[in-house]
């Protein structure tokens, strides 16, 4: 049985020089970043040295960034650290989307709950976007913050946030944007951005799990989380991973120098899939989920509701066939609760209930996907045929 990995919004496979540089620096002395001795100084350096790589990479200045554990860290010191700081000026709303990853949602209705914060979520339209104008009308004078994602980790719908940070600025908030899918596929000139504060993620660019990014743009006001230690400028104590974060530069460097091919090839890959499946199935038998505008969308991924088969029914099915592919959010589909994203663009029950994400990269070929179409058509027939 051949296996076929259609999953990478959730993880990426790593890429082999990103872990040829992590096992050389795990197999070497070892050194903590915060000692001063030649060891600690060499560590430390390795730190500088990815810090200004991944700063170059997106356009701002080193001690902008910070590193995390991850995307959900970065969102959730964004969200929480604005927000407390802002308090302090009276500002006491929130505004985000109803489609945000849930690192994003539960954190704001965490602030709203627990910490007294007013919360507004927008609607979405039926391809998941957000427009400005709802942001300019949602924004208050103690609005503190609002957090818009950049491209949907379901659907892959990009956010025109360039217009929406304008609007947040002139209506005087701080604006947070979760870029972890949208890392290495765009292009960030973050010192010329609307943006306060932007989160990423090592793992959805073929670098290691467990290590992520912060941007605060110099000036932002962002209370620390963590406490114990003058790590990250006092912004993050804790003793740094310094193996993650030489991978994670390391990945971030492959992506730069690779995205002018990466990006057309993802896309031919997914025109490809779609081309395939309605071949197989009929173009009423299916449903593609999201923007239809191809710049208006992520290249790797595309959500497809196979009409009249069970999304559980589906993804059983694919997994026992060596198919890896998703419901939804990595974070949530373990559960196979049915997509909050989807719901938030008022999908009907037959598109909502069939939803499936497939999301491509590293190692996926256009001949890997001629013979996973076969597998995946002779499932659909045969589902559809015993129900």
């Amino acid at each position: 049985m051949n296996n076929h990995y259609f999953d990478h919004a959730a993880t990426t496979p790593m890429h082999p020089d990103v872990l040829g540089t992590m096992v050389e620096l795990m197999q070497g002395p070892g050194g903590n970043g915060s000692s001063v001795h030649a060891y600690g100084r060499a560590a430390k350096g390795r730190i500088s040295r990815a810090r200004d790589l991944v700063s170059a990479a997106v356009g701002c200045k080193p001690g902008e960034l910070l590193f995390t554990s991850g995307g959900t860290e970065s969102n959730n010191m964004a969200l929480i650290g604005a927000a407390r700081a802002q308090r302090k000026d009276g500002k006491r709303h929130i505004i985000t989307s109803s489609a945000e990853h849930h690192a994003v949602l539960h954190t704001c209705e965490w602030l709203r709950d627990e910490e007294g914060f007013e919360l507004t979520l927008l609607p979405v339209d039926e391809y998941g976007c957000v427009h400005p104008d709802q942001v300019r009308d949602a924004l208050r004078p103690d609005t503190a913050l609002v957090s818009i994602m950049h491209g949907n980790n379901e659907v892959g719908s990009l956010q025109p946030i360039e217009a929406i940070g304008e609007a947040v600025h002139a209506g005087g908030a701080l604006f947070h944007v979760d870029a972890v899918q949208t890392l290495g596929l765009m292009d960030y000139r973050l010192s010329q951005m609307p943006v306060d504060l932007m989160s990423f993620s090592a793992h959805k660019i073929n670098g290691p799990q467990g290590v992520g990014a912060l941007y605060i743009a110099a000036g932002t006001p962002c209370e620390p989380l963590m406490y114990g230690g003058s790590q990250e400028r006092k912004r993050r104590a804790g003793t740094e991973n310094v193996a993650g974060i030489a991978g994670f530069a390391a990945a971030v460097d492959i992506c730069v120098n690779e995205r002018e091919k990466k990006q057309p090839f993802m896309d031919k890959l997914r025109n490809r899939w779609i081309e395939l499946l309605v071949e197989g199935i009929g173009e009423n038998g299916i449903a593609v989920n999201g923007h239809p505008d191809p710049n208006q969308r992520l290249p790797h991924i595309v959500n497809i509701s196979f009409l009249g088969v069970q999304t559980e029914s589906m993804l059983m099915n694919l997994d026992m066939a060596g198919i890896a592919a998703a419901s939804g959010s990595a974070c949530t589909s373990g559960s196979l609760e049915k997509s909050h994203v989807l719901r938030a663009m008022g999908l009907p029950p037959e598109r909502l209930d069939t939803a499936v994400r497939f999301s491509f990269g590293l190692g996926n070929t256009l001949e890997e996907l001629e013979n996973a179409a076969r597998t995946v058509i002779g499932i659909v027939n045969r589902v559809r045929t015993k129900g």
